[in-house]
């Protein structure tokens, strides 16, 4: 082979590779550890500079930093470093309104801390933490809530202005790994309309005391496809992982709604949650659901099914494998009835349960399961297999003859077929926030 050939050659291989992502050092953009001054101009301008030099990562190096909304652009991405934190404004004007999604709606809404819209393969990465410094907006929550209940009035989460701490929409192949995701004002992390999305190694809370963090949803996949959640440790003060695409009588219309389909959790530790794993309470279809080799640490359910009597819903082929530690429920299907709306519909939505699969799971619980849905919802194939349970209370309500058991004990007595399935009152369910 002659040497044209071969430096032919190794330029294009050189050209097939990807380019090194440049860095961008927010502090020689103007950022500042003062606690008194905000980022947002000197780190979104780290931003647009990368962008517009053909992409790199944004940097936020030891230390604190304040800011306000940020918006990521193609080729952009950010790693915030060990000793690092990344601290979110506590004043909603900070957070610019503009087109968005929240509980199923398009609608205009706040922006998140960590913006990212049709940035494909957009990366978050650790080992430092992003903080959401949400108490004066969750303080702000409870004292409106609590207003309006002395009026004799009903509030919504919308109603006092909060903002999410990551929103990446449009988005394909996105990682978020190694990072700390602390103290959201509303959801934690909100992935809609991505496919390939990997949420690797991070530590995602908000706390449930000394004042209570509310809707402070872990991850929320909203018509999303490909999601792998993995290795990660989750307590927050609502849902931990949560299917959504769209609530509403005539929701699965829509074209901004959608199913959520192929989605892997695995390895992950469910501190105290409202639930680990929730279907609702904004989802038309979740199809191919994977939770396996989890431990749970709290005293709600493992799966739960909110059931919207105002949405056609379609859950099916999901598989809970080898979950190990302390829950409420191993399942919870009950009725979800918050913000009900029909709109002024005449159609009679219903739910559809079918081919869940539950097996190789030895908890200690307060009740094996609450299998008690809407009146019209319709359940098919529900399996518990290889399930060793110890519940508080023996008796657990199930109404449905397609639920079945196979080699399962409760309380050391073994559950053979559905005619042994215990009626009974259902624990108390956590009020939602």
């Amino acid at each position: 082979m002659n040497k044209t050939l071969l430096l032919f050659l190794f330029c294009v291989v050189a050209l097939a590779r990807p380019a090194h992502s440049k860095d961008y050092l927010i502090t020689k953009f103007g950022a500042s550890t003062d606690s008194t001054k905000l980022n947002t101009k000197a780190i979104q301008s780290a931003i647009d500079k990368a962008s517009a030099s053909g992409g790199g990562t944004i940097v936020i190096p030891k230390g604190v930093f304040l800011s306000g909304a940020l918006f990521f652009k193609p080729k952009t991405q950010l790693r915030v470093e060990a000793g690092a934190k990344l601290k979110g404004s506590d004043n909603i004007a900070d957070y610019p309104l503009g087109p968005s999604r929240m509980e199923g709606q398009k609608l205009d809404y706040y922006a998140a801390l960590i913006n990212a819209y049709k940035v494909n393969n957009f990366r978050v990465t650790g080992p430092g933490k992003i903080d959401g410094n949400g108490l004066r907006f969750w303080k702000a929550f409870w004292a409106h809530r609590d207003s309006m209940q002395k009026a004799g009035k009903s509030s919504t989460n919308l109603e006092v202005h909060r903002p999410r701490l990551l929103f990446i929409w449009g988005c394909d192949n996105v990682v978020i790994e190694n990072v700390k995701l602390h103290n959201a004002g509303f959801w934690t992390t909100h992935l809609y309309q991505c496919n390939n999305v990997l949420i690797e190694g991070c530590d995602i809370r908000s706390p449930f005391r000394p004042v209570k963090a509310p809707s402070t949803d872990a991850v929320d996949i909203d018509v999303c496809k490909k999601v792998t959640i993995r290795n990660c440790y989750i307590s927050v003060n609502d849902d931990g992982i949560v299917m959504k695409g769209g609530k509403g009588p005539n929701a699965q219309n829509l074209p901004e709604n959608g199913p959520i389909e192929d989605v892997l959790v695995e390895n992950c530790t469910f501190g105290e949650v409202h639930a680990a794993i929730t279907c609702g309470s904004e989802c038309i279809h979740a199809n191919r659901i994977t939770v396996r080799n989890c431990k749970v640490d709290n005293d709600r359910p493992l799966l739960l099914f909110k059931m919207r009597p105002d949405t056609y819903q379609l859950y099916e082929n999901i598989t809970i494998d080898n979950i190990t530690g302390k829950c409420g429920t191993i399942v919870t299907l009950s009725p979800w009835t918050q913000f009900f709306n029909m709109a002024g519909s005449t159609e009679k939505p219903f739910g559809t349960i079918r081919n869940i699969t539950i097996f190789n799971v030895k908890v200690n619980c307060k009740q094996f399961a609450v299998l008690d849905g809407n009146p019209t919802d319709k359940v098919e194939n529900i399996v518990f297999k290889n399930v060793n349970a110890t519940a508080q209370k023996v008796e657990f309500p199930n109404k449905y003859p397609a639920v079945k058991f196979e080699n399962v004990t409760l309380n050391g007595a073994p559950l053979k077929a559905t005619q042994d399935a215990r009626t009974g009152p259902a624990v108390t369910p956590l009020k939602p926030d």
